[in-house]
C-alpha cells in the first residue's frame, strides 16, 4: 500500500496512468509534425472527414430507419464522463502545487508553467476531442438533430486544442480543466437520460457551459493582452510577459468568443420557446 507521502506526490497518479498505457513520461514530448495527429494536414483532413460523415450520413439516413444503439449510447456517455473526471484529477495533481507555490499569474503566464507533464495531459485531452466526434456520428445514425452549434463546437474544439499545443500557451489549463468539469456533468446527464431517468437540471448544464466561456474569456483575453503588450507596448500597464504564440492567442480569443455568443443564443432560443409554450398568455403579454 502506498504511503501518505507517495500519495501526496504531484506525480503519483500521473505515473500510474503512464504505466497503465505504457508511456514513459520522462521521455515523452509533443513534437510538432512528428507526434501522431500533430500536423495541420491531419487536423484539416480530420475536420473535413468529420463534416463529410455528418452531412453525408444525414443524406444517407434520410430514407433509412434510425439505428437502435441504446446500450452503446449509455456506454459512450458514461465512458466520456469517467475519462473527463480522471483527466481532470490528473490536471489537479499537477496544477494545485503550482498554484500554491507560485501563484495564479505564474501559473497562467510563466514559461515554466508549460512543462512536459502538462503537455502530455493537453495531448490526451486533444485526442479525446477526436473521440468525441463519435457523439455526432451516433446522433446521425439515430436520426437525431445535429444543430449548427453542435457540429461547429465539436469540430472547432479539436482544432482549438491543436493550436494551443502548437502555440504552447500556458493559460491552456484554465479552459481545458473547466471544460473537463463541464463534460463530467454533461456526459453524466446524457448517461442518466439514456437510462430513461428524468433529470431536472438540464438547464443547469447549459448555464454551466455559458459560465465556462465567460471565465475562459476573462483569462484568455488577460493573457493575450500580456502576450502582445509586453512585446509591442512594454510601457503600457502589465504584469510581465505571457507565454504563447500570436496565432494561438488570436485564434483562442476569437473562437471562445464565438462559443459564448452561440451558447447564449442557444440558451435563449431553447428556454424562451419552452416558457412560451407552457405559458402562452404570459408570453404574449411580454
Amino acid at each position: 500500500m502506498a504511503s501518505l507521502i507517495q500519495l501526496s506526490s504531484p506525480d503519483f497518479w500521473l505515473t500510474r496512468a503512464c504505466d497503465l498505457f505504457g508511456v514513459n513520461k520522462q521521455e515523452w514530448s509533443y513534437i510538432s509534425g512528428q507526434t501522431k495527429l500533430a500536423t495541420w494536414s491531419e487536423v484539416l483532413m480530420g475536420t473535413g472527414v468529420y463534416l463529410l460523415i455528418v452531412f453525408g450520413g444525414k443524406a444517407v439516413m434520410k430514407n433509412q430507419k434510425p439505428f437502435e444503439m441504446a446500450a452503446f449510447w449509455r456506454f459512450h456517455n458514461l465512458l466520456l464522463a469517467i475519462m473527463s473526471l480522471f483527466l481532470l484529477l490528473l490536471f489537479a495533481e499537477q496544477l494545485i502545487p503550482n498554484l500554491f507555490n507560485n501563484g495564479l499569474f505564474w501559473s497562467v503566464c510563466h514559461r515554466d508553467a508549460w512543462n512536459t507533464k502538462l503537455e502530455l495531459l493537453y495531448y490526451i485531452n486533444y485526442l479525446i476531442k477526436w473521440y468525441e466526434f463519435l457523439d455526432t456520428f451516433l446522433l446521425v445514425l439515430k436520426k437525431k438533430s445535429t444543430p449548427f452549434l453542435h457540429v461547429y463546437h465539436h469540430s472547432m474544439t479539436m482544432v482549438l486544442c491543436f493550436t494551443q499545443l502548437e502555440g504552447t500557451t500556458s493559460v491552456s489549463w484554465v479552459p481545458v480543466t473547466i471544460n473537463l468539469f463541464v463534460h463530467v456533468i454533461m456526459y453524466y446527464y446524457y448517461y442518466l437520460t439514456a437510462l430513461g431517468i428524468r433529470v431536472w437540471w438540464k438547464k443547469l448544464v447549459t448555464t454551466t457551459q455559458i459560465v465556462q466561456f465567460v471565465i475562459d474569456l476573462g483569462f484568455v483575453y488577460f493573457c493575450s493582452y500580456h502576450v502582445f503588450i509586453h512585446r509591442f507596448y512594454p510601457n503600457w500597464p502589465n504584469y510581465g510577459a505571457c507565454r504563447g504564440d500570436d496565432p494561438a492567442a488570436i485564434f483562442g480569443c476569437l473562437l471562445l468568443s464565438s462559443y459564448l455568443l452561440l451558447f447564449v443564443k442557444f440558451f435563449f432560443d431553447t428556454y424562451n420557446k419552452r416558457s412560451k409554450k407552457t405559458n402562452p398568455i404570459r408570453s404574449k403579454n411580454i
